[in-house]
């Protein structure tokens, strides 16, 4: 998984250095990205995993917000007064409020650290999902080939058969023609050698399931055994 990213949006200095320096004592840590109030506009929400927002001018406040849009990316804002923090939740409900009070720092952190992994299974759950639907289309595909093998066995059975009597009889066929002919013979060959092969995986797969099985009805019994 790839460090995730947190943008701190702040006009004092302090305090972007304060929750850097408070994070720095953490396990896991973030990269970074500070910026003010008026360089917020126009940044791109896809950047970062998340915001910090506090000590922001109360006049860049509510375009920084816009900007951030915290309905599409967390949003954490520190409020200095029970006013501001009041104001964000009626302009953006889905902003996340910490009151700047004692502790606030380690608040912070805890509520960050949470959000961001929170971010990140939710990211692992959806490659999941794409792996499986992409592991259900090709299982699909896999029980297609394996049900129409005989109808192509038998296909290229007729292809073959015929192509071997037109072969024994030399006079009747130009070198042009019995040139092409042991071409086709030749890809039914191939064509047969890969659907032989197709049976041959399926047999595994029976074996491999089989074996399985036989591993979780041991299991199975050991642990009723211990009860």
């Amino acid at each position: 998984m790839d460090q995730p990213s947190v943008l701190i949006v702040s006009d004092d200095a302090e305090f972007s250095r304060a929750v850097t320096a408070r994070w720095q004592t953490e396990r896991s840590l973030p990269a970074f990205t500070l910026m003010s109030g008026d360089l917020c506009h126009g940044f791109d929400p896809a950047a970062f995993e998340m915001a910090v927002v506090g000590a922001v001018r109360s006049s860049v406040l509510s375009p920084v917000l816009l900007t951030l849009n915290p309905a599409v990316k967390p949003v954490l804002f520190v409020s200095d007064t029970a006013q501001a923090a009041q104001a964000v939740r009626n302009e953006q409900p889905r902003a996340l409020v910490l009151p700047r009070h004692e502790g606030w720092l380690d608040a912070l952190v805890l509520i960050a650290t949470e959000v961001l992994r929170r971010n990140q299974a939710i990211l692992r759950a959806k490659k999941a999902e794409h792996a499986k639907a992409e592991l259900e289309g090709q299982a699909i595909l896999g029980r297609y080939m394996l049900e129409m093998r005989h109808s192509l066995n038998n296909a290229l059975t007729s292809v073959l058969g015929n192509s071997e009597l037109m072969l024994l009889e030399p006079g009747s066929l130009s070198a042009a023609a019995r040139s092409q002919i042991d071409t086709i013979r030749n890809m039914a060959l191939r064509m047969h050698e890969i659907l032989q092969r197709f049976s041959s995986l399926e047999k595994e797969l029976r074996f491999a399931e089989k074996q399985v099985e036989t591993e979780e009805d041991g299991r199975s019994q050991a642990a009723a055994g211990g009860i």
